[in-house]
């Protein structure tokens, strides 16, 4: 909505009804939309499912993890918590840390973001 990526309408909706799009990059580094889920919860166990379906070594990824979030710590957190849950090797390794103004200009506050080494994309 603010960055322009979505009409100002389909923002509304969007956050009348709680609906969370679930994105991931391309191999060419661009965003592209993959789910739209209804709820903070249900989109928080989308992701670490994601991570789940793509860390490499699958549950026993043991590399990098970040999560950056944009004014919104306690989801930062509660997705951390479920990472270091699911991924036993993370315990006490998942970093936390603010998304940069050029990025939180375009996606407001309320996003977060996970980054882990996965699978080589194919498309």
């Amino acid at each position: 909505m603010k960055g322009g990526r979505i009409s100002k309408t389909s923002g509304a909706v969007g956050t009348v009804l709680g609906i969370c799009p679930l994105l991931n990059v391309n191999n060419t580094g661009h965003l592209i939309p993959r789910y739209k889920i209804r709820s903070k919860k249900k989109v928080i166990a989308a992701i670490v499912e994601r991570m789940k379906e793509n860390a490499e070594n699958g549950l026993d990824y043991a590399d990098k993890c970040f999560i950056s979030h944009s004014d919104c710590y306690e989801d930062a957190k509660t997705v951390a918590d479920k990472v270091e849950q699911t991924f036993p090797h993370l315990k006490g390794h998942v970093e936390i840390n603010y998304i940069g103004t050029t990025i939180g200009s375009h996606t407001g506050p309320g996003t977060v973001a996970l980054f882990f080494w996965g699978k080589e994309r194919t498309e």
